[in-house]
């Protein structure tokens, strides 16, 4: 039985890319290379799951303010944090450091809790497979950018990253039920009905 990616089967993906050889570990000391290739691993890991995906993305999360300081703080394993239209009333909240700020009132601190759409960073043990292997192509291509520089090894990861993208898009199509009335101008237009109604 196949088993799902690893974060050290990508590493020596992505150490493969720039000829050297693969490790048998992760854990300790590492070489320079290897060090390279987890930092930009760990960089496009998180680069890729800001954008918010169905898989690490959740709705109505209820964050509460500290009792005794009225702050909303939150770990650093929050990527995005955003007040929809239906939970967010007089609130303009957007997020500073690990704390939510009220641009409205200039304030840091609330009374009471909010509720928020919340993109969470997950390991990426945890991930997908077609999310795993789009990250891993992904950080091949800038690692091989930026040790190797070669060109033609860029178009050759390129032509791979192009089709992992294409997977991903695919899985959360296939996993989020998206339709084209998830899209606001979309609904719009369709909710305004017939011309000839509204003239009528």
């Amino acid at each position: 039985m196949l088993s799902n990616l690893s974060k050290l089967e990508a590493i020596n993906t992505m150490l493969s890319v720039i000829g050297e050889s693969p490790v048998n570990t992760l854990v300790g000391a590492v070489s320079a290379d290897t060090q390279i290739a987890l930092n930009v691993l760990d960089e496009v890991n998180r680069d890729v799951q800001a954008k918010g995906w169905h898989f690490n993305t959740e709705f109505d999360v209820v964050l509460t303010p500290d009792v005794n300081t009225k702050l909303i703080s939150f770990p650093s394993g929050y990527l995005r944090v955003d007040l929809e239209a239906h939970n967010a009333g007089d609130l303009d909240v957007v997020v500073r450091g690990t704390k939510l700020y009220d641009r409205k009132e200039h304030t840091f601190e609330f009374d009471d809790e909010v509720k928020a759409t919340v993109v969470y960073g997950l390991d990426f043990e945890d991930l997908p497979h077609s999310a795993k292997q789009y990250i891993t192509i992904r950080a091949a291509r800038i690692l091989q950018d930026r040790v190797v520089g070669s060109t033609t090894h860029h178009q050759f990861t390129r032509n791979d990253e192009s089709y992992a993208w294409t997977s991903l898009i695919e899985y959360e199509g296939w996993t989020a039920d998206h339709s084209i009335f998830d899209n606001a101008d979309t609904f719009n237009a369709v909710r305004r009905g017939s011309p000839i109604d509204r003239v009528s």
